[in-house]
């Protein structure tokens, strides 16, 4: 569809339109996406992490404006990342953005203004949605969706929103690195929003059904070359509209990327604790109807307990006089990077841990950032840890995965990991991307014989999978990594016989 033949000139004029050059110059990869989307009706930027999408967004939105069909851009993103792209619109333009929030006063005047971009996050869409779709007829608005992985669940009252006013935006693009946020079938409603089905279908519900990294693919062969064939088929139908780069395939000059997994023990005393659940979980898990275990199970959030012993016992109980055998681990890493003269970020998924460990690390400036802390207090921590003296950052995915450059680092250390990808990758890569100028070391800590096992061969095979919706190997790449033992893995790990 042209919509540009439908609506061929501005709804709104300036008596002083805006400059509408570009401040900086591109890299090569960023220019290629912006002459691949700028002109199509939507698109898919399916860039990897670290690779600038921002200004590949803010040079798309300024070559929209200055044509005759878009007279507003608007920039969805999540609330914390709000700021970020304020800053980074004065980096990189001369446009004045306004935001939209949860202040329904102040976004009255923002509706009603001569703005030519709009800045605001996806709950703001649900709370304003009658007065978008004023807004929408009396504008030509050109949307463009940072992280659209948040789209993933087609049946939250959220993403319902969006595909409702989906076909009212006049040029529609969604970003992320990681479209595969968790399953291969998260991609399914983001290109639904942006083509109402028609590459993918519109019936999800089938889709997830051959799209699903389950369980039973390690017992039936059939079932695995179908779901491998499935997959692998996706990219294709999304080529026409959709750009990937990695930062491999973008040829970018980064240092490179080592991973080390650190194998420990349990210290003893946490063993008898572990063990002491564990028995528990097995009679539950043996007496139940529902025996099926992995990250969509029922049971899974007391299976997690055990990641929480495993992590860090005084998350449960913090009286306790005994640590984590983690944490010894930990304590030696963190001294040989500090003695190395570098910096380091922490990965957490517990609040509980941020605090411990801040204070832990008191000696070496440890800063925190955490979703009990305002934007203001997060991005204070920021502000420290680029300063010469503060050695730590510790954090969790949730709040700081996003949207931060944090270069000034060049060791990652994922003291415990959940089954979140999209957490991993995206946590991972603050500290791989444009800008850095070290070799960059992920570190994952594990223990062995423990749920450590499960979560870590989980995430592998989904990234494996992701890899490949993505187009990022081929399916014979795919068959010869492909792992599905987790199923057989977690069994074992709860002593569960086949």
């Amino acid at each position: 569809m042209n919509w540009g033949c439908i609506k061929n000139m501005k709804k709104i004029v300036l008596q002083n339109e805006p400059n509408y050059e570009s401040k900086l110059n591109s890299f090569t990869h960023q220019e290629q996406a912006v002459e691949f989307a700028k002109d199509l009706d939507y698109a898919a930027i399916f860039h990897e992490q670290g690779l600038g999408k921002t200004k590949i967004a803010l040079d798309i939105a300024l070559y929209w404006l200055s044509k005759k069909d878009i007279d507003t851009v608007l920039i969805v993103t999540k609330k914390g990342l709000v700021k970020n792209w304020q800053e980074e619109t004065k980096v990189h333009s001369y446009l004045h953005p306004k935001v939209l929030n949860n202040n329904r006063n102040s976004n009255f005047y923002v509706f009603n203004s001569a703005t030519r971009l709009i800045i605001t996050n996806f709950e703001t869409i649900s709370l304003e949605k009658s007065r978008f779709k004023l807004f929408l007829k009396s504008r030509n608005v050109g949307v463009i969706i940072d992280e659209s992985a948040k789209l993933k669940n087609p049946d939250s009252k959220l993403v319902q929103d969006f595909f409702e006013l989906s076909p009212m935006f006049l040029r529609k693009i969604i970003m992320t690195g990681t479209p595969v946020a968790n399953r291969p079938y998260d991609i399914w409603a983001q290109i639904y929003f942006l083509d109402n089905g028609s590459s993918l279908g519109k019936d999800f519900k089938e889709f997830k059904k051959r799209a699903d990294l389950s369980n039973k693919l390690s017992e039936d062969i059939k079932k695995r070359q179908d779901f491998e064939i499935f997959i692998a088929s996706i990219f294709e139908k999304i080529n026409d509209f959709t750009i990937r780069e990695t930062k491999k395939s973008a040829k970018l000059s980064l240092p490179d990327k080592f991973y080390h997994d650190i194998w420990t023990m349990f210290t003893e005393k946490q063993k008898e604790m572990y063990d002491e659940l564990k028995e528990k979980l097995i009679i539950e898990i043996k007496s139940g109807k529902n025996k099926k275990i992995d990250d969509a199970s029922p049971i899974l959030k007391r299976i997690l307990r055990l990641e929480q012993i495993t992590s860090n016992p005084k998350i449960l109980n913090e009286d306790i006089d005994f640590i984590s055998g983690k944490e010894i681990e930990l304590n030696s890493l963190v001294k040989e990077i500090i003695n190395r003269e570098e910096k380091v970020i922490i990965w957490t998924n517990y609040i509980y841990n941020v605090d411990y460990f801040c204070k832990k690390y008191e000696k070496y400036n440890a800063v925190k950032i955490s979703g009990s802390m305002t934007m203001e207090e997060r991005n204070e921590s920021v502000r420290k840890f680029k300063t010469k003296d503060v050695k730590v950052l510790i954090a969790t995915p949730q709040s700081a995965k996003e949207g931060l450059t944090l270069t000034v680092a060049n060791n990652a250390i994922f003291y415990d990991r959940g089954f979140s990808l999209d957490d991993y990758l995206q946590a991972q890569d603050r500290i791989h991307r444009i800008s850095q100028t070290k070799e960059c070391n992920i570190y994952n800590i594990m223990i062995r014989g423990s749920i450590d096992e499960w979560i870590h061969k989980l995430l592998l095979s989904k990234e494996k999978a992701a890899s490949l919706v993505q187009n990022d190997i081929s399916l014979n790449e795919y068959e010869d990594i492909a792992d599905y033992s987790y199923d057989k893995l977690i069994k074992k790990i709860l002593e569960i016989e086949e």
